[in-house]
């Protein structure tokens, strides 16, 4: 039968991402309109935000973190063309994202001295292939293809290249030991719920040293440029923005941040992300017409999670347009790049109830259009 209930929030998007719970405008209302990002209550709203960031991630104290322009794409391509070329480059591939790395480092930076480990959707390379007095570079978790990497053990505390990790949709949502990352890069909008438009840029001391000691061949935009007289420009790092941020979204930011304090921080993020997986584990364990992307639950993503269902393209995108006429699940199709199927968000600021409703909602639509 038709299910009779909906979702409080039908937003399962992969990003931008659904707003955390009870989210309202009036969060905005102390947003310092009309003031310079330079004035005193400008910097100190961004400085707020970088200090909020990392002490919910509990960050080593030797690490940086700035806020910088063009969200986690802006901010993970200033460190590629920045920081690579002194050494050989190893890229990690198995979904959309990874493979636009791959792309920027063979045929734009053009580095010959450069290997792609690459994976067919639903699985991931073979981690043992890295060779670790490379630079490294991957996602943590493939937001198009449901994959993550399992845990950090595969890279050694003693290696010799930097690793530059595009954590995205997995850093909020997954234990992550940032010892074995140089460069963390991520956008607002996934995990919090946050806006789009500004990335965050962490940096291990490994990674400050490459920027200081190495200088590239080819020249670099003034957003790019994270060093000023050889060494570290420590400004960006403690709210001085290198272009005008937008302190409406600043503010959307703080007000996702103490949110997720509010519930109980970091560990209780990662346990609400985990707690929704688990509602489609149960729902994937029911159902035999429906099978997780993932090919092992080792590497099973809990945030983006993918899917693929026993229905021909046509049929399935009928199921999609059933659900969103009904407006119980907006944006759930898979990305344009990945696999035909489905694509759910599972996140922390996406309650359970709502995902309990929705596989309710995925049951009588799959039957509909069987």
């Amino acid at each position: 039968m038709k299910p009779t209930r909906v979702p409080k929030n039908p937003c399962f998007s992969s990003g931008p991402c659904a707003k955390h719970p009870g989210y309202s405008v009036e969060e905005l209302k102390d947003t310092p309109f009309g003031r310079s990002h330079r004035s005193k209550p400008g910097k100190e709203k961004l400085a707020e935000a970088i200090k909020r960031t990392r002490d919910m991630l509990g960050l080593p104290d030797d690490y940086f973190v700035g806020i910088v322009p063009a969200s986690d794409t802006g901010a993970f391509e200033m460190c590629l063309w920045s920081m690579l070329g002194c050494r050989g480059v190893d890229v990690l591939v198995w979904e959309s994202f990874s493979k636009g790395w791959a792309t920027d480092i063979t045929k734009q930076l053009k580095l010959k001295d450069t290997r792609v480990f690459e994976a067919e959707y639903g699985k991931l390379p073979d981690l043992k292939k890295v060779d670790f007095k490379n630079d490294v570079v991957f996602v943590w978790n493939g937001t198009t293809s449901g994959v993550k990497v399992p845990n950090a053990d595969w890279i050694p505390d003693d290696r010799e290249g930097v690793t530059l990790c595009d954590a995205t949709s997995a850093i909020f949502a997954m234990d992550i030991p940032y010892h074995k990352l140089d460069v963390i890069t991520f956008s607002w909008q996934k995990v919090l719920g946050g806006e789009g438009a500004h990335g965050m840029l962490i940096l291990s001391p490994r990674a400050v040293q490459r920027l200081e000691s190495y200088t590239p061949a080819w020249p670099l935009p003034k957003i790019f440029r994270l060093t000023k007289g050889g060494k570290l420009n420590k400004d960006i790092f403690a709210g001085s923005t290198i272009n005008t941020p937008s302190m409406l979204a600043n503010e959307d930011w703080l007000a996702t941040l103490k949110w997720a304090e509010s519930v109980g921080g970091l560990k209780q993020l990662i346990r609400r992300t985990n707690e929704n997986l688990a509602v489609f584990e149960a729902f994937v364990a029911k159902n035999n017409w429906i099978h997780f992307l993932a090919e092992t639950k080792e590497i099973r993503s809990s945030t983006s999670v993918c899917f693929k269902v026993d229905l021909s393209d046509e049929k399935l995108k009928e199921l999609i347009k059933t659900l969103e006429k009904e407006k119980v699940a907006y944006d759930i199709g898979s990305y344009r790049d990945a696999p035909s199927g489905l694509r759910i968000w599972c996140g922390a600021t996406v309650e359970k109830e709502d995902l309990e409703c929705l596989c309710e909602w995925i049951e009588w639509a799959y039957n509909l259009v069987k």
